[in-house]
């Protein structure tokens, strides 16, 4: 199988599954702390079967790459995909240990590595959309559920057939390996709890009815945002470089945020202003990154005062 075949059998797996438009975009090669977006933009399926031959073809191409040790390296470009659906949505479980695949495998449409020992699955859910505080909910319960899988994930993903440009693979980079395809498997969630894949709701904490003075009051004016440097500078060692661990950093600093009164949708606001990494992704088209960070460190927030509670 060819690798346009693979990325044909990725694209054609979510069309059957309901996907109806796809953000393509393509980043540059990629370091700890950097992944440039060269472009972006949205495609109906069948756009994206007409372009997709050129996008792989060009993607592959070799060019000399500045470092930021002066040196350069032969690399291509990222072609990355986000499937988008006017009645499903899709969950995104990304970097699964190979012993939780057998966790998800009747569920998944598609199961693929992006590199050797990292995989990804998919699962289609019928009646829902991407944008609905619901699904998200959902979505969160499944990936609670499966467990050890990155929370962060933005329902994007590396084309199959093309090539995962980062320097800790290079000379030899990846390339993106379909494992299982299972076209038009649709699960209702429904399905997706009878296969015991959907982890219990969390119990809405009883909050005691507390009177402050108005002096303590949590209004707009008096909350104030945590600092961003200390929460990087807080954070372990990033498993990709010497810096920390921006995503880690990212969340942390979102959960103080929800501790301190702040919305999910102001903190992956404000995310988006003091984190590179959250810039990053939302300049190659990864638009979820900020807000799926801010709404699982919220949910832990708020389970963390439940149990401080009881």
């Amino acid at each position: 199988m060819t690798k346009l075949d693979e990325a044909f059998r990725m694209l054609d797996t979510f069309a059957s599954c309901g996907a109806d438009s796809f953000v393509v975009t393509k980043t540059e090669l990629e370091w700890p702390g950097h992944k440039k977006k060269i472009w972006g933009r949205t495609y109906s399926t069948e756009e994206l079967r007409q372009k997709l031959p050129a996008m792989v073809r060009t993607a592959a191409l070799r060019h000399p790459m500045p470092l930021p040790d002066g040196e350069t390296m032969m690399a291509g470009e990222n072609l990355i995909m986000r499937p988008r659906g006017a009645s499903v949505a899709f969950i995104q479980l990304d970097d699964l240990a190979p012993e939780k695949l057998d966790r998800v495998r009747e569920a998944a449409c598609i199961i693929h590595a992006t590199s050797p020992g990292n995989y990804q699955a998919w699962i289609a859910v019928s009646g829902m959309s991407e944008g609905q505080g619901q699904f998200r909910e959902f979505m969160r319960r499944v990936r609670d559920s499966v467990g050890q899988n990155d929370a962060s994930a933005s329902h994007a993903t590396r084309v199959a057939g093309t090539e995962n440009f980062k320097t800790k693979y290079a000379p030899e980079f990846p390339t993106v390996t379909i494992l299982e395809a299972h076209p038009g498997r649709v699960m209702t969630p429904d399905q997706l709890t009878e296969l015991g894949l959907v982890a219990p709701p969390k119990p809405l904490p009883a909050v005691p009815l507390k009177f402050t003075r108005r002096s303590e009051s949590t209004s707009p004016e008096k909350r104030h945002w945590p600092s961003y440097d200390k929460a990087l500078a807080g954070a372990p060692r990033s498993s990709d470089g010497p810096g920390p661990d921006r995503s880690r950093a990212d969340y942390f600093w979102c959960m103080l945020a929800a501790q301190r009164g702040w919305s999910i949708e102001e903190t992956a606001a404000e995310l988006l202003k003091v984190s590179q990494k959250a810039q990053e992704r939302a300049r190659s088209g990864d638009d979820g990154y900020a807000l799926v960070t801010a709404e699982n460190a919220a949910a832990d927030a708020m389970r963390s005062r439940r149990e401080g509670r009881g």
